[in-house]
């Protein structure tokens, strides 16, 4: 192998009577073939993905993950094809139910019979209730959703059943309460650690010793270069460490995180993600100070805090929003000037004034963006709509 990566070399973490990968692929921000449109872009490309698959799996790799809606249903797909050359005992697929795209009790079935067909597997090695907030969770418990998963477990199709999280800290701790889980995901990084209340969510989920698994480590790419100030912070303490390997790091430091997902899109990150994560040590005081005055002053800019996962890409008048909030970022964090901004917002073929603030779009952001306000007067007002 090249780059410096051994085969089998990244860290890996025990699980019941295995072990998982401390890296794990995410497959929402796969590579694609028109990687200007963006919005849940289902044109993956399938031989730069599956370059990056096989990284992964030739490096120690074992944890894969996706969803019923990533690549507007294109990732399932692409994933259980990719894995098929390798043995299955080999790696970890995990996949989730997202209980919002469920109008009836038996539409549960549908959905997990349609990801088995489209991964072409007979099994999920974890399976997730899929954004749980206070609705989504209440609609889980009405439609029998954890029983469902514990009938698929006992039919041999999950082996391990958690949550991916994204709601209030009283929600958390009803949703600990109410069942018996392997595992739990939570967004988690240097800036949310207090932003989102990460620092608690982890806590609560240690204290009841359930597993720790990570998403949004570099905030969808946006602790990677995040701005001029910070990066230089950041070279000043390690001139020879990505940017983004303090993001990875900080979350890795944790003894209680099972895996980290990465949406990787290039071999590049790829690489940066398994060096960070092989013969990794913890961070020590000074680097977690390091990394607090880095969300400081990252938080004392206006940017809007998305992450580019576009749950709110299904829009009715079909506004690009997340694309619409990154051109507003990096001119508000000095990546790009404001006349290349404009010049960018003005190439987008629907933009903020189209938004009708129907709100369906907040609904669904695991951030909580005020989406409809934003689309009817920050942007507006930023842009000269």
């Amino acid at each position: 192998m090249d780059k410096g990566i051994d085969i089998n070399m990244v860290d890996k973490r025990k699980f019941k009577d295995t072990e998982v990968s401390l890296l794990g692929l995410g497959t929402m921000r796969l590579p694609c073939k028109t990687p200007l449109k963006r919005e849940a872009n289902p044109m993956i490309s399938y031989d730069k993905a599956q370059n990056l698959v096989d990284i992964a799996y030739e490096n120690g790799v074992n944890y894969f993950d996706t969803a019923f809606m990533y690549h507007a249903g294109k990732s399932e797909k692409f994933i259980g094809s990719a894995l098929k050359k390798y043995p299955r005992e080999s790696y970890f697929l995990a996949d989730k139910l997202p209980i919002w795209m469920c109008p009836k009790k038996s539409d549960m079935e549908k959905v997990f019979s349609k990801q088995l067909e489209r991964t072409e597997h007979d099994y999920f090695d974890f399976y997730l209730l899929h954004s749980l907030n206070k609705e989504n969770f209440e609609k889980c418990e009405k439609f029998g959703a954890y029983d469902f998963l514990i009938k698929k477990m006992e039919e041999g199709k999950i082996k391990n059943i958690g949550f991916s999280f994204h709601g209030t800290i009283d929600d958390l701790k009803r949703i600990v309460s109410a069942h018996k889980w392997d595992f739990a995901q939570i967004q988690m990084n240097y800036l949310d650690w207090k932003n989102q209340s990460a620092d608690l969510q982890y806590q609560i989920l240690t204290d009841a010793g359930i597993p720790v698994i990570v998403m949004e480590p570099v905030r969808g790419g946006k602790l990677a270069d995040v701005s001029n100030d910070v990066n230089a912070m950041f070279k000043a303490a390690k001139p020879d460490d990505s940017i983004a390997s303090w993001a990875i790091k900080f979350v890795a430091s944790h003894d209680n995180v099972l895996t980290i997902l990465s949406g990787m899109n290039s071999s590049e990150q790829m690489y940066d993600n398994l060096n960070s994560l092989t013969d990794f040590k913890a961070f020590t005081q000074r680097e977690y100070d390091i990394c607090a005055n880095a969300a400081a002053m990252i938080n004392k800019s206006d940017i809007i805090p998305c992450t580019g996962c576009d749950y709110c890409a299904d829009c009715p008048k079909g506004v690009k929003i997340s694309t619409v909030f990154s051109v507003f970022n990096k001119a508000k964090t000095g990546e790009i000037t404001k006349e290349k901004a404009i010049e960018l917002y003005n190439e987008i073929d629907v933009k903020a004034d189209s938004c009708i603030g129907c709100g369906k779009c907040k609904n669904h952001c695991p951030q909580s963006i005020n989406i409809p306000g934003w689309m009817s007067d920050g942007i507006p007002k930023f842009f000269g709509d």
